[in-house]
C-alpha cells in the first residue's frame, strides 16, 4: 500500500509573523548581553529625547503659557506611574524581547503626535500613552540589567543608566542640528520614528531575555504600595534636589535659554544636550568612585557641584556660562538617586523590596511635580526662579547625607535593589 505524504498549507516556519521575526533576528547585530542592555537603555532615552530640546519652539506653536505647558507635560508622568504600578504581570506575559522591539519606536511616535497638540488637555492626553510605554520599558530595561549583572557577576547599573543619558544626548544633538538647519520640530520628531525603528532592529534584533534570577526568600516580591518610614523619608530628602533639578533641566532649559538669554533655538536644544552629556559621563565613571570612597562622600561632592551649577544658571549673564551651569547640574544630579536606592535596600527595618518600593513611589511624586511647579514659578516670577527654587532643595539634600552613612553601617556590602 503506497504511503501518502500529507503536508499542511501553513507550515509553522512559513507563517508571516515568524518570517518577520526571523528577518529581524538576522538583521540584528550580534552583541554581548551587557551591550544589548546598554543599547536598550540608549534607545529608551533616544525615543523621548527629541521632544524636549525643541520644547521652547513647540510651546509657542501650541500657544501655551508656562503653567499650561507644565500641566500638559505631567501626562507622561501620570502614565509612567500607572505603568510602573500595575503593568508588571502584563509585561512578563508579553515578554521582554517583544517589549524591547516595539516600545523604542512607539515612544517617539507618541511624542511626534504630541508636537501637534492644540492645548494643555490634548497634550496631557497624548503624553499619557507615551508615559504608559515609558513605565513599561523602564521596568524591562532595569530587570534585564539586574539579571545580566547577576549572570556576569559585575556591576552594570550605573553604566547602563549612563547609556540612557547618552541616548538622550544623542537625541538632543539631533535637535540642535535640526534647529540650526531650520527644520520644524514636527518634522524632526516625525523623522525620529523611522530612525528609532532602524536602530532598534540593528541593536536589539538579536536580543534574547536574560534568565530570571531565582529568589529564595518570600519577601522579594515588591509590594504595590509601601508606606515610607522616617528613614526612607530621609533618603527622599537626599535625592529630592536631584529629581527636581533633573526634571527641570529636561523640561525647562530650552525655554530658559530662549527667555533668559534671548538665545537662538539651537542653543536651547544644546542646553538640554549639554546636561545629558555631563550626566552620562559621570554615570559611566561613577562605580569606581563609589567603591573607592564612601557613598556619603560621593553624595556631598555631587551636591556641591549641583549647587554650583544651580547658582550659575540662576545668575548667568550670558549663554556660555548658562551652558556650563547646566553641565554642572548634570554632573550633580547623576547618581544621587541610585545611591539612595542602594541605601534603601540595605536597611534592615523591613524587607529590602518594601523599602525600595517606598522610596521609588514617594520620590516619583516629586518627579511628577517637576514639570508643573517650575512652569507655575516661571509664569509668575520668571524662568530663572524655576531653577532658583532648587537651591533650598540642595541644602535639604546636603543635610540628609547622613542617611547614606546610616544605611552603609547596616551592611558591609553594597547591594543594589532589584529591578532599579
Amino acid at each position: 500500500m503506497p504511503q501518502v505524504s500529507i503536508r499542511t498549507h501553513a507550515a509553522p516556519d512559513h507563517h508571516p509573523l515568524l518570517m518577520t521575526a526571523s528577518l529581524v533576528r538576522r538583521l540584528g547585530l550580534r552583541l554581548p548581553a551587557h551591550r544589548r542592555v546598554f543599547a536598550a537603555f540608549f534607545l529608551y532615552a533616544f525615543g523621548l529625547g527629541g521632544f524636549f530640546p525643541r520644547l521652547a519652539e513647540l510651546q509657542r506653536l501650541m500657544g501655551l503659557t508656562e503653567g499650561q505647558l507644565g500641566l500638559g507635560l505631567i501626562g507622561a508622568a501620570v502614565g509612567t506611574l500607572i505603568s510602573l504600578t500595575f503593568a508588571g504581570r502584563l509585561i512578563e506575559r508579553i515578554g521582554h524581547r517583544r517589549m524591547l522591539l516595539a516600545v523604542p519606536t512607539l515612544v517617539p511616535f507618541w511624542y511626534a503626535v504630541a508636537a501637534h497638540a492644540q492645548g494643555p488637555l490634548s497634550l496631557f492626553l497624548i503624553l499619557l500613552p507615551a508615559g504608559l510605554l515609558i513605565g513599561a520599558i523602564e521596568v524591562v530595561v532595569n530587570l534585564e540589567a539586574d539579571r545580566v549583572e547577576h549572570v556576569e557577576g559585575r556591576r552594570l547599573m550605573n553604566r547602563a543608566h549612563a547609556f540612557w543619558s547618552f541616548g538622550f544626548f544623542g537625541a538632543g544633538l539631533l535637535g540642535v542640528l535640526a534647529a540650526r538647519l531650520g527644520l520644524a520640530p514636527q518634522w524632526q520628531l516625525a523623522l525620529m520614528v523611522p530612525l528609532a525603528f532602524v536602530l532598534t532592529v540593528l541593536l536589539l534584533g538579536g536580543f534574547d531575555a536574560a534568565p530570571a534570577r531565582s529568589h529564595t526568600h518570600s519577601d522579594t516580591a515588591t509590594p504595590r504600595f509601601s508606606k515610607p518610614t522616617a528613614g526612607i523619608m530621609g533618603l527622599v530628602a537626599l535625592s529630592l534636589s536631584a529629581l527636581v533639578l533633573e526634571g527641570a533641566g529636561i523640561d525647562w532649559s530650552a525655554i530658559y535659554m530662549r527667555d533668559a538669554m534671548n538665545a537662538a533655538p539651537y542653543l536651547g536644544a544644546l542646553a538640554v544636550a549639554t546636561g545629558a552629556f555631563a550626566q552620562a559621563v559621570t554615570r559611566y565613571l561613577a562605580d569606581n568612585h563609589v567603591e573607592r570612597h564612601s557613598p556619603p562622600v560621593v553624595a556631598r561632592v555631587l551636591l556641591l557641584v549641583q549647587a554650583a551649577g544651580n547658582v550659575l544658571v540662576f545668575f548667568a549673564p550670558n549663554a556660555a556660562l548658562a551652558l556650563i551651569g547646566f553641565a554642572l547640574m548634570g554632573v550633580g544630579t547623576s547618581v544621587l538617586f541610585p545611591l539612595a536606592m542602594s541605601a534603601a535596600a540595605q536597611r534592615t527595618d523591613r524587607p529590602a523590596a518594601t523599602n525600595v518600593a517606598a522610596l521609588a513611589q514617594t520620590a516619583f511624586v516629586a518627579f511628577m511635580l517637576a514639570p508643573p511647579a517650575p512652569g507655575w514659578v516661571a509664569q509668575h516670577f520668571g524662568i530663572r526662579w524655576s531653577f532658583g527654587v532648587g537651591l533650598p532643595l540642595v541644602l535639604l539634600s546636603l543635610s540628609a547625607c547622613r542617611t547614606l552613612a546610616a544605611g552603609s553601617a547596616r551592611s558591609g556590602a553594597t547591594p543594589r535593589p532589584p529591578g532599579t
